[in-house]
C-alpha cells in the first residue's frame, strides 16, 4: 500500500501546518471525535467545506481538557474563529446508557477507548476557548449544539437547561445540517464581517441583550416562546414551546423564534430550505481521503469508522417524525438526495480502498428506502406544518416510488468491482405495505422488495415496528403493528420463493411514553407468537428535542397538552423490560406474579404455558440513537 502524504488530511499538528507553508490558521475546529476524513464524520465535512472556500483549517481532535490545555493552544489564535462540536453524537448519549450507567467504550475513539471527551463536550470546549482567547469568536454546531438550542430537559441532570449558548458562552450556533449556513457565514467573514456580529443568516442562533431590537432587514415574522424562567416554573408551558419549535423547524417558510433567557434574548433564525441535488453532491464530492488520520495507526481501529468505511450515504432527512427520534430535528423531515453520478463516483472511491474485498456494507440513509421521495406538488409541501408525512396516514401528496432506488441498486450491482452491496440501514417497512401506503400505483414496491431481499440483505434485515400496542404506537407516531405482520408475510413469501434464510430483525423500545406494563407483556406475547425470541431490548432514553423527551419530563403530550403515562422509576422500567425474557427460567415466576397482579392471567398463559420451540432466534441489539 502506497503511503499518502500527510498533507492529504487537514492538519492535526503544528508541524503539519508548517508543512503546508502556512504562517497562521484561519479557523481551528475542535471536536470530541477522533479525526476521520470521511463524509460520515461532521468535522471532516465542515473542515473540507471551509477548505473549499479557501480557508486554512486545522483540527484539534479530542483535546485533553484536564491538563495545562496545550491542545487548545497548539495552533495559537486563529485569524477568524474557533469551531466547536461534541462530535457525531451528543456527548451524554455517547457516555451513558439508558440507565445512566457509564459506558465502557467510545466508538469514535481509537481502540474504542472511553474517557477521551468530557460530559457536555461542546460547553466544556467552548468555555476553555473563551477563557484562553476571550476576543476570538466561537461558533458551535453538530448534533449536541443543534438539539440543545432552546430550553431543554437534560435526562442526565434531571433538570431543565437553558439554550446551550448560555452555558457555553459561544457567540453563534449553527443548527441542523451545517453546510448552507456555513458557506454564508464564511462568505461574510471573508468580506471582513466579524463572526460574532453576524445576525442575518438562516439557520443560526445567538443571544442578544433583551432590550436590543431584533434585526429587521430580512422581514422575518417572529414567534415568541415562553421564557426559560417560565418553563422552570411551568411544565405545561415548556411542553407547549416544543410544538412551536418542531413546527418551525420543519417548514420551508418558517418564522424566526425568540425566547427570553435571563437578561438575554435567544434568537433562532429560520432554517434554509433543504439542499438541492447540486448542493448535497458538492458536500459529498469534496476530496476526502476516506481514512482516519495516520496519527491513530498505533492506537487501534476506530469502531465507528470500521462500521461505515465501505458504506454509501445516499440521502439525508427523514419524514417519519418518530416521537423518540432526533433525525428530523437535526437533518429535517424533507429528503435531500444525491445524484446517481455522485453516488456512483463514491462507489468507485470505495472500491479503491486498500482493504476493499468487493462488499459494500450499506447503501442507505437515515431510513434506507426514502431516497428521492418528495412531494408531488411541492407548493403543498411549502405550506405544510405536519411533523410527519406518513403519520397518522401517508400523505396523498407524497411520491413514495421505489423505482429510483431500485434502479440505483442495480447500477451498483453492475459495478465490476462490487460483488455485493448490502442495505445495512433500517428500512421503513410501512412504505412497502400497500394496505397502509395507498400511493403505490405501479407496484414498484414489489419490485423493490424482490431486489432488496434477493440481492442486498446481509444475513438479516433490520426493521423497526417499535411496539405492538396501537395506543403506544400513536404516541410514537408509528403505524399499527398489523402492518408489520403484513410486511412479514410478504417478506417471508419472497424469501421462501428464493429459498433464502434471512431473518427479519425487529427493533422494539421498552418504557416509551404511552406504554403501560401490560402493553409490554402483550408485545412479548405477540412477538413470541410470530417466532421471535428477543435477547436484548432498547430501553427508552429521553434525548433533547424529541416529543418523547417532552412527555417524559412534563407528563403531557406537547400537541394536546393531555397527560400521557411514562414509566420513570427503575422498578417500573425493569418490570417492562423483563417480559422480553419469558424464555428464561429465572424470570417465569416473576412474570406470572406481575401479570396476575395486573389481572392479565391470559397474557401469563400466552407467555409461559407450554412454550413453543422458537423457529427464529433474534438478537435485538442496543443500537445508535435512531
Amino acid at each position: 500500500m502506497i503511503e499518502r502524504p500527510i498533507t492529504d488530511w487537514l492538519p492535526l499538528t503544528k508541524k503539519e501546518v508548517e508543512k503546508r507553508g502556512w504562517d497562521e490558521v484561519d479557523v481551528v475546529l475542535v471536536s470530541g471525535d477522533a479525526y476521520v476524513d470521511h463524509p460520515a464524520f461532521g468535522t471532516a465535512v465542515i473542515g473540507r467545506i471551509m477548505e473549499s472556500e479557501g480557508f486554512r483549517v486545522a483540527v484539534v481532535a479530542q483535546p485533553n481538557w484536564k491538563d495545562d490545555l496545550r491542545d487548545f493552544k497548539k495552533f495559537g489564535r486563529p485569524k477568524y474563529f474557533f469551531g466547536v462540536t461534541a462530535g457525531c453524537m451528543d456527548s451524554m448519549v455517547n457516555h451513558y446508557t439508558a440507565n445512566k450507567r457509564l459506558r465502557s467504550n467510545d466508538s469514535y475513539t481509537p481502540g474504542g477507548e472511553a474517557g477521551f471527551r468530557p460530559d457536555y463536550a461542546t460547553t466544556v470546549y467552548s468555555n476553555i476557548l473563551k477563557e484562553l482567547y476571550p476576543d476570538v469568536p466561537v461558533l458551535i454546531g453538530g448534533i449536541e449544539a443543534s438539539l440543545r438550542r432552546v430550553t431543554h430537559y437534560d435526562y442526565w441532570k434531571d433538570q431543565l437547561m437553558p439554550t446551550i449558548l448560555a452555558d457555553s458562552k459561544a457567540d453563534l450556533l449553527v443548527y441542523g445540517m451545517g453546510e448552507q449556513p456555513l458557506r454564508e457565514l464564511l462568505k461574510l467573514v471573508r468580506e471582513g464581517v466579524p463572526l460574532n456580529t453576524i445576525r442575518n443568516v438562516n439557520q443560526i442562533a445567538y443571544l442578544q441583550d433583551a432590550e436590543a431590537e431584533l434585526p429587521s432587514d430580512k422581514g422575518w415574522e417572529t414567534v415568541e416562546l415562553a421564557s426559560h424562567e417560565v418553563c422552570l416554573q411551568d411544565k405545561i408551558k415548556y411542553a407547549a414551546n416544543f410544538k412551536i419549535v418542531e413546527v418551525e423547524s420543519n417548514k420551508w417558510q418558517a418564522n424566526r423564534i425568540i425566547q427570553r433567557v435571563g437578561d438575554k434574548t435567544l434568537v433562532i433564525n429560520p432554517p434554509f430550505k433543504i439542499m438541492d441535488e447540486k448542493e448535497i453532491d458538492a458536500s459529498f464530492d469534496l476530496p476526502y481521503t476516506r481514512l482516519p488520520h495516520p496519527k491513530y495507526k498505533t492506537r487501534g481501529t476506530i469502531p465507528a469508522y470500521e462500521m461505515i468505511k465501505f458504506s454509501i450515504n445516499m440521502h439525508r432527512g427523514c419524514f417519519g417524525g418518530c416521537s423518540f427520534c432526533t433525525i428530523s430535528a437535526h437533518q429535517g423531515k424533507f429528503i435531500a438526495s444525491r445524484s446517481e453520478k455522485s453516488i456512483m463516483k463514491e462507489v468507485e472511491e470505495v472500491t479503491k480502498h486498500p482493504e476493499f474485498k468487493g462488499y459494500i456494507s450499506d447503501l442507505g440513509g437515515p431510513s434506507a428506502n426514502m431516497y428521492r421521495m418528495k412531494g408531488k406538488d411541492e407548493s403543498i409541501c411549502a405550506r405544510c406544518t405536519s411533523p410527519s408525512c406518513i403519520h397518522p396516514v401517508i400523505c396523498s401528496n407524497l411520491d413514495t416510488s421505489h423505482k429510483p432506488i431500485t434502479e440505483l441498486y442495480k447500477k451498483v450491482d453492475a459495478h465490476p468491482k462490487v460483488k455485493k452491496a448490502f442495505v445495512g440501514s433500517g428500512i421503513r417497512y410501512d412504505l412497502l405495505v400497500d394496505d397502509f401506503n395507498k400511493n403505490n400505483k405501479d407496484n414498484n414496491h414489489d419490485e423493490y422488495m424482490e431486489q432488496l431481499i434477493t440481492r442486498h440483505v446481509s444475513g438479516r434485515l433490520k426493521v423497526a415496528p417499535e411496539h405492538t400496542s396501537d395506543d403506544t404506537l400513536r404516541v410514537m407516531r408509528k403505524p399499527s403493528f398489523k402492518y408489520f405482520k403484513l410486511f412479514k408475510q410478504k417478506y417471508d413469501k419472497i424469501s421462501d420463493k428464493h429459498n433464502l434464510n434471512q431473518p427479519l430483525i425487529p427493533y422494539f423500545i421498552s418504557s416509551h411514553p404511552g406504554c403501560e406494563e401490560a402493553d409490554m407483556a402483550n408485545l412479548a406475547a405477540e412477538t413470541k407468537d410470530l417466532g421471535f425470541r428477543l435477547e436484548q431490548v432498547q430501553d427508552f432514553t429521553p434525548t433533547p428535542m424529541t416529543v418523547a423527551e417532552v412527555i417524559y419530563y412534563s407528563g403531557v403530550h406537547p400537541y394536546t397538552l393531555k397527560p400521557v403515562f411514562t414509566a420513570k422509576t427503575k422498578e417500573e422500567k425493569l418490570n417492562q423490560n423483563r417480559f422480553f425474557f419469558w424464555y428464561k427460567p429465572e424470570f417465569r415466576s416473576l412474570i406470572r406474579s406481575r401479570l396476575n397482579k395486573l389481572k392479565r392471567p391470559d397474557l401469563a398463559d400466552r407467555l409461559l404455558s407450554n412454550p413453543k420451540k422458537q423457529e427464529t432466534r433474534v438478537e435485538k441489539k442496543m443500537g445508535k440513537k435512531r
